[in-house]
This record gives structure tokens, sequence and C-alpha cells, in this order.
């Protein structure tokens, strides 16, 4: 990537009518993030939780970009119970999974835009990666790069909607997560703004 164009990414997706697809995972507890509301003067509202062993939810997201058509976001969501040899984050074939569903509701080629976290350069994710090489392009950001991820704007609208809310299990804040990732799939004009905040375009510029 340079300056605010995708670059090769861009170029490749012009050439093979491919999808722009950018990966990235965020995870919640019982714990609600810390937001800003109203309240009487010296009256401060307070929420208790208790969030000790209740286990958590971990989600891998996609946003889909294409120049000239409407956006799409695609998740998997994995409800973790604190169960004695529980894996505690998304395998690959979870990863996996999602892309799959996201190139057959695509009907194209993807190009996928991802950190270098383990899971995602594991021998295991390489080798499932290049099962699907007909239709896959990989893209490694660097480690940690939340600047040119608009996923990270995807995480902070659901969790927007999660700031100073109580739920009473595990069950409860994962259909709550599903419910506001849903609204988000059903107005596609929130996707571009994603990217936006990253400042990077769709549009390749000439090599």
């Amino acid at each position: 990537m340079a300056g605010h164009d995708l670059g090769q990414g861009t170029r490749l997706a012009a050439a093979t009518g491919a999808w722009i697809v950018f990966e990235d995972e965020a995870g919640q507890t019982l714990r609600p993030p810390r937001a800003t509301t109203w309240a009487r003067r010296g009256h401060t509202p307070v929420v208790r939780v208790n969030a000790k062993g209740s286990g958590r939810v971990s989600i891998a997201g996609l946003v889909c970009l294409k120049p000239g058509r409407r956006g799409d976001v695609f998740y998997r969501l994995r409800v973790h119970r604190n169960r004695t040899g529980e894996r505690r984050s998304l395998s690959e074939d979870d990863y996996a999974a999602l892309i799959t569903a996201a190139h057959h509701q695509l009907h194209a080629p993807i190009i996928l835009i991802w950190d270098g976290v383990n899971t995602h350069t594991s021998t295991t994710m390489r080798r499932l990666t290049a099962a699907r090489h007909r239709w896959l392009t990989v893209v490694q950001l660097p480690v940690y790069a939340p600047d040119l991820n608009p996923v990270e704007s995807l995480w902070s609208t659901v969790k927007a909607g999660l700031g100073n809310l109580a739920v009473d299990g595990v069950d409860h804040l994962a259909a709550i997560i599903r419910n506001r990732l849903k609204r988000i799939q059903y107005r596609p004009e929130l996707i571009p703004g994603f990217l936006a905040q990253t400042g990077l375009e769709l549009e390749p510029e000439p090599p």
C-alpha cells in the first residue's frame, strides 16, 4: 500500500472482477464498554455486572468492497463458556468457513486483506487458503495495523451499541451482538464510511 491507494490489490481486483475483503476479529465479555449517558446532575448512573467466569464472545468480521457495487458485511461468531479444554479463540476452520461463505454470497473472486496474527499465518491456515487459490488471493498487513483496516470501524459501531448494557448471560450477549451486526448489514450505506476512516481508496492509481 502506498499513499491512499490499496496498490496491487485494487489493480488486481479491477483486472479480475474480485471483491476487496478486509478481515479482523474482536471479542466481548459481559463487562460492557464504557459509554456516556444522560442523568440528573449529581446522580451518576451505575450498571452492575458480574463478569467473573462468565465466558466471552469472539467475532470475525469481513468488510467487502468493490467499485460500483454496494458494500457488504459478513461475520462468524463463537461463544466461549470457559469450559475445560475449550478453545478460547476462533480457529482456522472458522476463518475458512467465513471466507468461503462470503465467496458463495458474492459470486466472485476475493482479495483478502488481513493482519499477521498467528492464526492467519499458521501452517493450517496457509493450507486452507492454498486450497482456495482459484478464487482467493491473500494480502498480508503488518501484525498490528488497525488504522489500515475498515473492520475496526465496524467494531466501533457495534460496541457503541453495547455501552452500559447489562446482559444476563453470554448467550444474551451473543444475541445482541448478532442483532447489531444484522442491523449494519441492512444499512449498506454505512460500509463506505468504514473504508473512509482509513483514508484508503478503492480506485487504483496508475502504476
